[in-house]
């Protein structure tokens, strides 16, 4: 019962002594004036105390037993007479202490002056443990509890140490940002907060410093660490020493204790409420409200709870170390945000107080840190811990307003200073990675065609590292502007659902295969260039007719060849896993040429993500008859243990073979469709040609209608020109069709070897009106027919393709995905040779799911070497 009193008791004091400050800040600039005036008389009055009693007095004396303090005992009582006070208290049982049988008691001097020189005797440290004995020198003897009662013997409650001490101190002097949290409040912000909190510092240093040292010259040691005063009866010892009147302290300390608290509790709710306004943190909201009169009504409240629960804790002790982080953060943070300023050269940042430095800074922040792990290692690791929740949800959040972040300078800075190194030299092998330059191709709606290509990237690079997806669009980019505009958007919108990291951009050129050559050779920057490009396999270049849907693609493999740089092509890119798939089987790679050993490395990245990671590696290699395969597969298998690659190895046998039928057929058809492409593309001309002069003569005789018709239906040629006309236009919108319906995606190289056989029937069969139309493509036909034997170097290119091919689906038909050797585009420009080499490029590739061509940028990529 008599407990809840105290507690009740308790609470209603401070509770009482919450409402005087809150009364307080109404009058606050009045009464912060009477508390300073207060205040600085009281330290007159400390220091003239001082002098004054240079000799000391004896307004305090001590009870000491033996070299212990004794508490609660008054100076008539300090004796060890039998029924004395003290002998009940030491032998109360009966028995007498055996410290209190063995010492003697005297009274103590507790202000000796300035010219007793115990300032020596306080010069050296005593901190002690929890539980030891207040008394002179650390003897064990005298310090050490050893077990038995403490009776009114006075100890520590608490470990002390210096760290200890400046945790409890560091709070008393955390006033020199009180100008800066009312700057707003303030004439010239820029010229009174330098000048004030420089004036704050060293005058409170002087105080602060000096009063250590003047009471260590004074008070007795003893006295000196009785923290609650319990030896003297809890008497102020300042206003014991003070002149004239001890009333003088004990007035302005409480003046300036409520002052303080004063200080705070106008600073930290204005502060609260900037901070609330700027929307910074954005739960805080509701306290950006002021009321009627300006002032922060809610924010206070919000700080009176805060400081009203650290008043119901009953112990500073325990809150002044947890307060002295959060003091000594603001101030690192402040240090710091000046440094970085200063270093990075921000062009906003122009101090106007000309003496400082960065140095200054960087030594404040120091000094921080340093005392936030002295002085409590787990309290500074929890409020950087509060610290860092706070930034993060700030940053998941967002800021309304965007005040500028110092982590962007130095990030901007960092990239500067690292692109400038990177310039200094070529990278050497250890350091290479794929950087990547992805060119996607759009629809007519300007989205990505092949989003799995984006997955391809993401998984390739293991969500580490950038890319750079560029797409073009063709036209005159001051008219096609703002459709460049929304496709990069979209390209954005897929690169965030794929999680492909980096940049996209969105390119309008007049024609397509300049404008991929221009972004092959410009886009990057410095060392971040992009050294490797993935570029999507033409699909539908067979169903064309027009040979620009492969002349795109090789122009851009010889130009990425030009720029060396790697070329990735995958094949079938519908089939790959999507970003959140996971797969389980091997990838296989055919080592036909070393080319910089980048089909050894492509494979170990993928297994870097999880959607590859449960996938085996396979090696195969081709060898001749007459080379020794086990010799070869020892050595491969030795250069992959240096490489630190598991895989397994094997090596395969080519035998010399008749050339098939097979291949003179697969040739024969590659050569009789080149020649009706040939033939095609020049009647296409000469019908042009043909219904242009009709076009012409219809316009000249516009004017008579009727003598027009007689004319054009008289004229029996003419009839059959313009009949020709029609059944081109309906030829032309057929053939568009079929090639619209047949290159969506055609991933399977059955599948456009079923569309070669389809378009060469579609050109001797089309459907026309027109009877010389039809001639023309049946005359066509038997031309081809007629060539019927093909050229040797290219039926010997496509044996080797059609056996290659043979070998690999028929030990990898079951893999999850092949790699190999993109083989070099032929260096003639004319349709034939491009058209043969995109044959055998799917003649290559045919009966593969899977597929990833690779193309090295000519130098080496992986090594031995860590």
């Amino acid at each position: 019962m008599e407990s809840m009193r105290y507690c009740y008791r308790q609470l209603l004091q401070r509770s009482l002594a919450c409402l005087i400050v809150y009364v307080g800040v109404k009058f606050v600039n009045k009464f912060a004036t009477v508390a300073l005036a207060c205040v600085i008389f009281s330290i007159i009055a400390v220091y003239a105390g001082i002098f004054d009693n240079i000799d000391g007095n004896d307004k305090l004396f001590m009870c000491v037993l033996g070299k212990r303090l004794l508490k609660d005992v008054a100076v008539a009582n300090c004796s060890k007479d039998e029924g004395g006070v003290l002998w009940n208290y030491f032998c109360a049982s009966g028995e007498c202490d055996p410290y209190f049988k063995e010492q003697n008691v005297s009274l103590v001097r507790g202000i000796k002056g300035l010219k007793s020189g115990v300032f020596f005797d306080n010069l050296f440290p005593s901190f002690l443990q929890e539980g030891q004995y207040i008394a002179y020198g650390m003897d064990p003897e005298h310090i050490e509890p050893l077990d038995r009662p403490s009776y009114n013997q006075v100890y520590a409650d608490l470990s002390t140490a210096f760290t200890i001490l400046i945790g409890i101190f560091f709070p008393s002097v955390t006033g020199i940002m009180a100008g800066s949290n009312r700057s707003g409040d303030l004439a010239d912000a820029q010229k009174s907060i330098p000048i004030g909190t420089i004036g704050a510092i060293v005058t409170t240093s002087t105080v602060y410093l000096s009063c250590v040292l003047l009471f260590a010259g004074t008070v007795d040691n003893l006295l000196l660490r009785d923290k609650f005063g319990q030896s003297i009866g809890g008497k102020l010892v300042v206003a014991n020493m003070a002149w004239p009147n001890q009333w003088v302290i004990l007035i302005g300390s409480f003046l300036s204790t409520l002052g303080a608290g004063l200080q705070s509790l106008t600073g930290a709710p204005r502060l609260l409420q900037a901070i609330a306004k700027d929307g910074i943190i954005p739960f805080l909201e509701p306290f950006a409200v002021s009321s009627k009169r300006g002032e922060p009504t809610r924010a206070l409240i919000l700080t009176l709870l805060i400081c009203q629960c650290g008043i119901l804790l009953g112990n500073v002790d325990l809150l002044a170390p947890l307060l002295s982080m959060f003091f000594l953060m603001c101030y690192g943070f402040v240090n710091l945000a000046c440094a970085l300023q200063t270093l990075l050269r921000t062009p906003n940042w122009r101090p106007r107080f000309k003496y400082y430095h960065w140095c200054l800074s960087l030594i404040g922040l120091t000094l921080c840190i340093s005392i936030m792990f002295m002085t409590s290692w787990y309290f500074a690791l929890i409020a950087m811990g509060m610290a860092v929740l706070i930034y993060k949800y700030i940053e998941y959040r967002g800021a309304e307003k965007e005040w500028g972040d110092g982590i962007r300078g130095i990030a901007l800075s960092a990239a500067r200073y690292s692109l400038l190194r990177l310039e200094e030299g070529p990278p050497h092998t250890k350091n290479w990675r794929p950087q990547i330059l992805m060119l996607a191709k759009l629809n007519d709606d300007f989205t990505p065609k092949y989003r799995k290509l984006f997955s391809f990237v993401s998984q390739l690079k293991a969500g580490k590292g950038l890319a750079v997806v560029v797409s073009l669009i063709p036209g005159d980019f001051t008219r096609r502007a703002g459709e460049a505009a929304a496709a990069k958007q979209a390209l954005r919108k897929v690169m965030d659902d794929e999680k492909v990291k980096g940049f996209c951009d969105v390119l309008v050129a007049s024609n397509i295969a300049d404008g991929l050559s221009h972004a092959v050779q410009t886009i990057g920057l410095g060392g971040m260039k992009p050294n490797t490009v993935i570029i999507g396999w033409p699909y539908g270049w067979r169903q064309s007719e027009d040979d620009r849907t492969w002349h795109v693609f090789l122009q851009t493999v010889r130009h990425v060849s030009a720029a060396r740089m790697a070329l990735l092509v995958p094949k079938g890119i519908n089939f790959f896993p999507a970003i959140g798939d996971k797969i389980a089987g091997n990838i296989d790679i055919w080592w036909i040429v070393h080319d910089g050993g980048l089909l050894m490395l492509l494979p170990f990245l993928l297994k870097q993500h999880r959607s590859w990671k449960n996938c085996k590696m396979r090696i195969f290699t081709v060898a001749q008859m007459e080379d020794n395969s086990i010799q070869i597969k020892k050595d491969l298998k030795m250069f992959l243990y240096h490489l630190r690659i598991e895989a397994e190895v094997e090596v395969v046998e080519m035998m010399d073979s008749d050339i098939s039928a097979y291949t003179y057929e697969r040739t024969l058809m590659m050569e009789q469709r080149n020649q009706m492409l040939r033939k095609l593309r020049l009647n296409k001309r000469e019908k042009e040609n043909v219904v242009q002069a009709i076009v012409d003569h219809h316009h000249h005789n516009d004017n008579n209608t009727k003598t027009a018709s007689k004319v054009r239906f008289a004229d029996p040629s003419e009839n059959k020109e313009a009949g020709s006309e029609e059944a081109d236009r309906e030829e032309k919108n057929e053939t568009e069709s079929e090639k619209d319906k047949d290159t969506k995606e055609a991933t399977d190289s059955d599948k456009e070897a079923a569309g070669a056989e389809k378009l060469a029937n579609n050109v001797s069969v089309s459907p026309v009106k027109d009877k010389k139309a039809g001639g023309d493509a049946a005359k066509v036909a038997d031309d081809v027919k007629s060539a019927f034997k093909p050229d040797e170097g290219n039926v010997r290119r496509m044996h080797t393709a059609v056996k290659l091919n043979e070998v690999i689906v028929n030990k990898s038909h079951d893999a999850q995905l092949v790699i190999l050797n993109l083989p070099g585009p032929p260096k003639e420009t004319y349709m034939e040779r491009e058209s043969n080499y995109m044959e055998f490029l799917e003649v290559l590739t045919e009966g593969l799911e899977r597929v990833l061509m690779v193309r090295g940028g000519g130098r080496e990529v992986i090594t031995i070497y860590s």
